[in-house]
């Protein structure tokens, strides 16, 4: 009774396009014997199908083996052998297969020059241990497929490929892909254009007196030929329809570089030159790379001349490894263009750029939570308001996604509208709140909203549900404002309440979000008495009677998290108050009589003597005569007129009117109509604005 051998090599006469028989090999040089025919234990040749017994460095007649006295085993004989006969029940171990091609992963455990275990002879450093066997390549392209999945972006991905293969599978690798790349399912225009995104080969060998070897893919050998393989190719192609290269990918399956299609198609991908790359017989494979829906191009494995030639189970190899590569790189794609559209979301939720109102300097900063999640629900604003004054605010929705981005964008706009309307925060507070139970009944959110009037240096908060705001004093001293917290937006049915407190001038005024001083290593309070403390120092650093540099301020604010910080989004709104002084506005009220546009022109005609402003006198009496006599013609109540002298000089006119002003063309024969006409052509700006009382008109000039 003979048992059939278990050994990984192929008997001899199997045939070589079986798959399960198919193996990668070294090939044996010319005159090379065969193997010799081995004999069994009782004597009789065995034939194909048969084993010679080995058990325990005895031979099959129970004598000691020629191994077991340590001397070496032939090299053409069997690699493993399996005993005639067993007792029943005992348990046969399965072989361990020798000769296994190292992984990726472990490229740098094997010696180079190091014996080849299977045949003792050395190998050449940098060259791969040839795969013999179906479970090597089945190893290999599970380690391959892993380090390619590994990747998160294109990039990666390629790079993946290229370490995954290279030395282990060919000794090169060129891989091309479209540009510009598809996105999911939109169709491409224009003609298909493949570009050669990165290349990889072994690295030059040299002798051992450490001189460079000449490049094997150069036929004729010459010391500079192939410094790097994107110089012999070209870097942009076009796949013309019906093309040789055009057909190749539109067939999806990795071919070998000899076959017809293929020897058409590489001139059209590597240009002039580049055939010099491709080694002649079967030692380069051109696999397609296909993603979900189309080709999106193509890799070119190669293997030098003196290396065996790819076999027929490479090309599943290779259609594995091109199979994986694509679908990573679809799928790094789609990502990409995600993450760009969430950022771009979250850059157009938050103002471009601060206004810059009068008596008031700002500063601001955003920092995501992580690079991998860039949108979440913090914002912060500054509106410019009616008289000089600006409103402050930031606010929280709770989560980082694409939903708490829309949400925070429409309670942003919400929070706009009604700074428009000049209503006080707690109004606004209040009907973010009726907004936010509108949006859903899970839309939960903190916002704290504050009002700055530079003329009488106090400022106005109301809280909901947001960390209190921090002032740091002119000489120093950081105070962390006493402000009602109110409950969350979304809440529902809550009453809000605003405090007034003085805001002096240089005093700075911070606000933030909670991800500035709550994580998972302190709690809220103790992070903002840290914030308190990094404020005081930073303004001990400029003196008393300096206020620390507002930018310099917020890069110092943020530089107290520490790397297990970044738990939240962080919005920070920095405002410092340098406010109008008193001996530059002016304030008057004026009866709706005819005769108060008369006296509008006097009073301001003294104000700009005061302030040494003569030079605007006619404008501005032109201007205020206007203004004045079109809020006079329709208002019931007392009109009042301010002039404020800043950077610019300031006129604002109010009355009782709701209506807004509305500039038009009046006709040849129009008695009226030209007022504001003439003020937007004298004005370096103006404006109208709406108040819960009524509204003001304002027009801005430039002092000398």
């Amino acid at each position: 009774m003979t048992e059939q051998p278990t050994s990984f090599e192929r008997p001899q006469g199997a045939d070589p396009a079986e798959a399960r028989g198919a193996l990668l090999r070294t090939q044996k040089p010319p005159g090379t014997p065969a193997l010799p025919v081995q004999a069994r234990a009782d004597g009789a040749p065995s034939g194909q199908g048969t084993a010679t017994p080995c058990g325990q460095g005895k031979d099959g007649a129970g004598k000691e083996s020629p191994v077991g006295k340590g001397k070496e085993p032939p090299v053409n004989g069997p690699e493993h052998s399996q005993p005639a006969t067993t007792e029943p029940g005992t348990h046969r171990p399965r072989p361990a297969p020798e000769g296994i091609p190292p992984q990726p992963a472990a490229e740098s455990e094997r010696v180079p020059g190091g014996p080849e275990r299977r045949t003792g002879r050395g190998l050449p450093p940098g060259r791969p241990m040839p795969m013999r066997r179906d479970g090597d390549r089945l190893r290999f392209v599970g380690a391959a497929t892993r380090r390619i999945a590994r990747g998160l972006d294109l990039d990666e991905i390629v790079m993946g490929l290229c370490r995954a293969t290279v030395p282990t599978f060919s000794d090169a690798i060129l891989v091309y892909l479209r540009d510009p790349l598809p996105v999911g399912d939109e169709r491409p225009t224009g003609p298909v254009v493949l570009r050669l995104r990165r290349t990889d080969r072994i690295p030059q060998e040299r002798d051992t007196d450490g001189v460079p070897l000449p490049p094997a893919f150069d036929p004729d050998p010459e010391p500079t030929a192939l410094a790097d393989l994107s110089s012999l190719t070209t870097e942009l192609c076009e796949v013309r329809p019906g093309g040789a290269l055009n057909e190749v990918l539109r067939g999806v399956r990795p071919v070998f570089a000899d076959a017809p299609a293929a020897r058409a198609a590489l001139p059209e991908l590597l240009g002039e030159g580049g055939e010099a790359v491709v080694p002649s017989g079967q030692h380069a494979i051109l696999a397609p790379l296909r993603g979900r829906r189309r080709v999106i191009g193509a890799a070119l494995f190669l293997r030098r001349p003196e290396r065996p030639a790819f076999e027929a189970d490479d090309l599943l190899v290779a259609a594995q490894l091109a199979t994986h590569s694509a679908l990573g790189i679809d799928k790094a794609v789609l990502y990409g263009r995600e993450a760009y559209i969430a950022d771009e979301l979250q850059r157009t939720m938050l103002p471009e750029t601060l206004p810059r109102p009068t008596g008031v300097r700002l500063a601001s900063r955003y920092l995501p939570a992580a690079e991998t999640a860039r949108v979440g629900g913090d914002w912060y604003d500054a509106i410019p308001l009616p008289g000089s004054r600006v409103a402050l605010v930031v606010g929280d929705v709770m989560g980082h996604s694409m939903t708490s981005a829309a949400i925070m964008g429409q309670l942003r706009t919400t929070a706009q509208t009604l700074a428009g309307l000049d209503l006080p925060p707690q109004e606004v507070l209040h009907h973010l709140d009726e907004q936010a139970q509108r949006l859903g009944t899970d839309r939960m959110a903190t916002c704290l909203y504050a009002v700055y009037d530079p003329v009488t240096h106090r400022i106005t908060i109301a809280n909901a549900g947001h960390p209190p705001p921090v002032l740091l004093h002119l000489g120093g001293r950081a105070e962390v404002l006493r402000v009602p917290p109110g409950a969350p937006i979304g809440v529902g049915g809550v009453d809000f309440e605003a405090v007034e407190l003085d805001a002096p001038a240089g005093a700075t005024l911070l606000l933030y979000t909670d991800g500035l001083v709550e994580s998972r290593l302190r709690d809220v309070w103790t992070g903002i008495e840290q914030l308190r403390e990094r404020l005081a120092a930073t303004a001990q650093l400029t003196g008393p009677d300096h206020p620390p540099p507002l930018e310099a301020l917020c890069d110092e604010v943020l530089d107290m998290l520490g790397p297990g910080d970044r738990d939240d989004d962080i919005a920070l709104l920095a405002a410092r108050f340098d406010g109008i002084a008193p001996s530059d506005v002016a304030y008057w009220t004026l009866s709706p009589e005819d005769s108060a546009p008369g006296q509008a022109r006097r009073l301001a005609r003294r104000a700009l003597a005061r302030w040494d402003l003569e030079e605007l006198t006619d404008s501005v009496e032109l201007l205020v005569s206007e203004v004045v006599t079109n809020a006079v013609r329709y208002a019931s109540r007392p009109v009042t007129l301010r002039l404020l002298r800043t950077n610019v000089l300031r006129c604002e006119v109010g009355d009782d009117v709701p209506q807004l002003p509305r500039l038009r063309q009046a006709r040849a024969t129009d008695e009226g109509g030209r007022g504001l006409y003439l003020v937007n052509k004298l004005a370096r700006r103006w404006g109208a604005t709406r108040l819960s009382t009524g509204k003001v008109v304002w027009f801005e000039l430039n002092r000398g």
